[in-house]
């Protein structure tokens, strides 16, 4: 049977930055990718199907606010907007953002990981495996890199980081010289947990409801 796999991100280029090369590496598998924000950006947007195209993935948006300010958004109403999107409901494997997110520091990102994480414990998706992104920045000294106590760790051959460098620079459009061509990580990690209350161990679920 075919591995059914969602990544669900705050932004589109998430799903490639912090687990592209898991995609890459796994072509048979039937990927779905949500990005909370962006839907009616006129130019992610349109980046964003041809990246799914060449991941060979499905995938949809929300337009969830996304500005400079981030200002806190109501965690049930991220909640309402993953599973109106989700094609289905139950997943082999599902991949989304840490507690901290991946960098110091942006809200979106923790308020998608806390969403995922309270719709598993609360039983409303169900998985056999959920995979957080295990990134740090020593709070914004360094360009991200795997944390050291991540539970699993890929070192990607020269061709899958190609390729995956390919979709940030080339499909998203990022100048080579930018934070996001920079930053894209040649190794992969990830806080594996088989079930709920695994997610303890790696800070989750957080004070539901009340992301920083």
């Amino acid at each position: 049977m075919t591995t059914t796999a969602a990544v669900i991100i705050a932004h589109p280029d998430d799903e490639t930055l912090w687990s592209g090369g898991l995609m890459l590496e796994h072509p048979d598998w039937d990927w779905f990718v949500l990005s909370l924000c962006r839907a009616n950006d006129q130019d992610r947007a349109p980046r964003f199907k041809r990246v799914l195209n060449y991941l060979g993935a499905k995938g949809d948006m929300c337009d969830l606010d996304d500005g400079p300010d981030q200002d806190p958004l109501d965690l049930e109403l991220i909640r309402n907007s993953i599973m109106s999107k989700l094609p289905r409901f139950t997943y082999d494997l599902i991949v989304t953002h840490g507690p901290s997110g991946e960098y110091t520091r942006h809200r979106r990102h923790e308020e998608c990981s806390a969403a995922v994480v309270s719709l598993w414990t609360d039983g409303r998706i169900k998985t056999s495996q959920m995979k957080l992104f295990a990134y740090q920045d020593k709070s914004g000294s360094v360009l991200p890199q795997v944390s050291a106590n991540a539970d699993e760790q890929y070192k990607l051959s020269a061709k899958t980081f190609a390729s995956k460098y390919h979709i940030i620079t080339d499909i998203y459009g990022f100048e080579k010289q930018s934070w996001e061509a920079r930053a894209t990580p040649t190794t992969e990690g990830f806080y594996r947990c088989e079930k709920p209350s695994d997610l303890i161990a790696h800070g989750q679920p957080p004070q539901i409801g009340n992301v920083l």
